[in-house]
């Protein structure tokens, strides 16, 4: 396995920078945002470390080029808008994004572009399906061409009243995952981030060793339960009322025996930081000192 972090928190720096951070920090590899140019939609997003739009074979050589040379893989590019938004505008730009990171991914020689499926939040599981699969089969069909595996990161995207009542991904549970690999064929898989299904009350450990083969890349981040909270204000209440992100070893999750247990299912992937733990303060250096303090929790896990 090899130890990253995600370059969206660090949206200040210039992809050589991210790099040259990595490298002299001792991380493997990072999982590098593709996000259009513009305003970001929400927090954590909207970061470019690499601009695929018109994206050539000159620019990807430059890319690899710049990451040969600092020692530092990239694990996958990532951009994590809502395909199925129920404004066709929003869907149509994101749909269109993803197939240039796909393509961009190709060109670079990289076999994962991590995302989200996206969901109309208003609708039920099974009202969501026609228009997933008339959405995402193109998707996919060119994924496979390219040569180029997806993985879906299970977060439920529920936090606030504005994504009320289902949240905006619908990649939440077991069940739909089955579900979705078996519509949309072998190329998809999963962006594993166990902290989601903390959050939901469910065992992060449990579907490793059925899932595992289907684990494309890992997010490693934490979440910290408030249980007085939690029981003022109902489960069903957003979660922003009674729960909040943490670095790996600061949360709920148990990492010796998530690591360990990953390991076991064989996996030998990318396991990269997400930050989204304001604790460590908003500014450039206390995100890095996030990253250096989930750095040397999980460190000991990787030879």
């Amino acid at each position: 396995m090899k130890l990253g972090f995600v370059s969206a928190i660090l949206p200040e720096l210039s992809l050589d920078e991210v790099l040259a951070y990595a490298a002299t920090e001792g991380f493997s590899c990072v999982e590098v945002m593709c996000w259009p140019t513009g305003k970001a939609e929400r927090k954590y997003a909207g970061v470019t470390h690499i601009n695929v739009t018109d994206f050539t074979a000159a620019r990807a050589k430059e890319v690899n080029e710049c990451a040969a040379r600092h020692g530092v893989e990239i694990s996958a590019l990532g951009y994590y808008p809502n395909a199925l938004d129920p404004s066709p505008e929003v869907s149509g730009v994101a749909v269109a994004q993803l197939e240039r990171v796909i393509r961009a991914a190709a060109m670079l020689g990289l076999r994962t572009v991590n995302t989200f499926i996206g969901r109309d939040w208003k609708k039920s599981v099974d009202d969501n399906w026609p228009r997933l699969l008339e959405v995402w089969r193109p998707l996919m069909a060119l994924a496979e061409k390219e040569g180029v595996r997806v993985g879906i990161e299970n977060c439920p995207m529920l936090f606030t009243g504005d994504e009320w009542p289902g949240g905006k991904n619908i990649a939440t549970s077991p069940v739909i995952w089955r579900r979705l690999f078996a519509d949309l064929g072998p190329a998809l898989g999963l962006n594993y981030d166990p902290s989601h299904l903390v959050l939901q009350h469910m065992d992060a450990i449990a579907p490793l060793q059925e899932f595992a083969p289907r684990f494309w890349h890992v997010h490693a981040k934490d979440v910290k339960i408030n249980a007085a909270a939690r029981d003022e204000h109902g489960v069903f209440a957003p979660p922003l009322l009674w729960h909040q992100p943490r670095i790996p070893g600061y949360g709920e999750l148990d990492w010796s025996k998530f690591m360990g247990a990953l390991r076991a299912a064989g996996y030998d992937g990318a396991v990269c930081i997400e930050v989204e733990d304001d604790t460590f303060g908003k500014s450039l250096e206390g995100r890095k000192a996030a990253l250096r303090t989930a750095r040397n929790i999980l460190a000991p896990h990787f030879a």
